[in-house]
């Protein structure tokens, strides 16, 4: 079982301001997760992985390809306090799932 957060890189957001979009889309997506799944996935050890994203499109092909697969994710929008407009979507979160669900879905994608 995994997570996995996708965080795009063309904000250049400071470091602090992505560790808060990476955990916004943690917790989100977590939530949404089947109760069999998080229950694994905290006796697991909670394997999450962050990858980065060119682009908001990038980032929104990447939601609607979890979606079409059934997969618990969640975007998250910046509420603009500091570095981004108002409503930006900074992250995507999925998971946990398991490993064979997401792996194929994002091979493609590099570690932030």
């Amino acid at each position: 079982m995994k997570q996995v957060i996708l965080v795009r890189t063309d904000l250049k957001m400071g470091k602090g301001k992505i560790a808060v979009a990476a955990a916004h889309a943690s917790l989100a997506s977590f939530l949404k997760a089947p109760e069999d799944y998080k229950k694994t996935w905290l006796a697991e050890g909670m394997k999450k992985i962050v990858l980065k994203v060119r682009n908001e499109q990038e980032l929104l092909d990447y939601y609607n390809k979890f979606r079409e697969t059934g997969l618990p994710c969640e975007l998250i929008s910046d509420a603009g306090l500091t570095q981004v407009p108002p409503g930006t979507i900074v992250s995507l979160g999925c998971g946990p799932v398991p490993d064979e669900k997401i792996d194929p879905l994002i091979k493609d994608l590099k570690l932030l």
